[in-house]
């Protein structure tokens, strides 16, 4: 089993489907079909499940997308290192969401592009709450993340910004139609559009834990985007980084509540994991953050 048939393999696994694999690898569809079936032969395990309308990896298929994805990134990591100590090249992933994209990365990548031209970067985009778990599994090369509560060992996390976190209602509704007490937000009677999962919904969970408050939970969702979105339709009250707010193209159509709960701001930055680390063009990114948060 060679290098090139574990690109073929890797990028079938990735798009679960031979047809645009084969176009993806620039083969032809049996010749794609008869490689995984050499390597098949070769594990005497079947790699994918398929049927008239879907393909799946088998659970074999699924150890051999990590073991590929490894020894792949092993290789481009060794080729780099042996042209020539100052040489940066390869390919470096990157994960954020569109926020950080805008508001974060920009003068990061125009620095890395203009530096390290031969450098293949990657760039995508998903839910803030999911960087950490994408460096974790090995998906992406490096992520911009909040810092979690608690970090494993085998993770490195450099923080840019620090941003609190704030809570916004429907312009048109006013502070004064939302539920008091106390002269606060009475988070008991407010009806609250929240984050599934993430740092921000830990945050706020805690604090309603330590005041033994019951919150009225109208809508969860997923991403802080859609959060503002579901807030300036009049769902409810929101809680997202302020970051997030100034970037989003309806920060004109919600209000910030300032007299709602203080909740702890975090810390927002890069991480990858030590491995990806010992990888030029990761520790190059890395070099170059470090230099940007020096400078202020």
């Amino acid at each position: 089993m060679d290098l090139r048939e574990l690109e073929i393999f890797l990028t079938t696994a990735e798009m679960l489907h031979f047809g645009r694999a084969s176009q993806a690898c620039n083969l032809s569809p049996s010749a794609l079909t008869r490689t995984i079936q050499r390597m098949e032969e070769q594990l005497e395990q079947p790699l994918f499940l398929r049927d008239n309308r879907t393909v799946t990896l088998s659970p074999a298929g699924e150890r051999l997308k990590s073991y590929a994805r490894l020894c792949l990134q092993e290789w481009q990591s060794f080729r780099s290192s042996i042209k020539n100590d100052q040489a940066v090249a390869g390919s470096l992933s990157i994960y954020a969401s569109i926020t950080a994209v805008y508001g974060l990365l920009p003068q990061l990548l125009e620095s890395y592009r203009e530096r390290y031209p031969e450098v293949q970067l990657e760039l995508r985009t998903g839910a803030a709450e999911q960087a950490v778990a994408q460096v974790q599994s090995g998906e992406i090369d490096l992520a911009v993340a909040a810092l979690p509560d608690r970090l494993r060992s085998s993770i490195e996390f450099l923080p840019i910004v620090t941003i609190p976190l704030i809570f916004i209602a429907p312009r048109q509704a006013g502070a004064a139609e939302l539920p008091l007490k106390g002269g606060r937000l009475d988070l008991s009677r407010a009806p609250l559009v929240l984050p599934q999962t993430g740092l921000s919904r830990r945050r706020l969970d805690q604090w309603l834990k330590e005041h033994r408050i019951t919150p009225n939970i109208t809508s969860e969702v997923s991403g802080n985007e859609a959060i503002i979105a579901m807030v300036r339709l009049g769902c409810g009250v929101g809680i997202v980084p302020r970051l997030v707010l100034e970037r989003s193209p309806f920060r004109d159509e919600v209000a910030v509540l300032d007299n709602a709960p203080e909740l702890k701001p975090y810390d927002v930055g890069l991480c990858t994991s030590k491995r990806n680390l010992q990888r030029p063009s990761v520790s190059a990114f890395w070099r170059l953050a470090v230099e940007s948060s020096a400078r202020g």
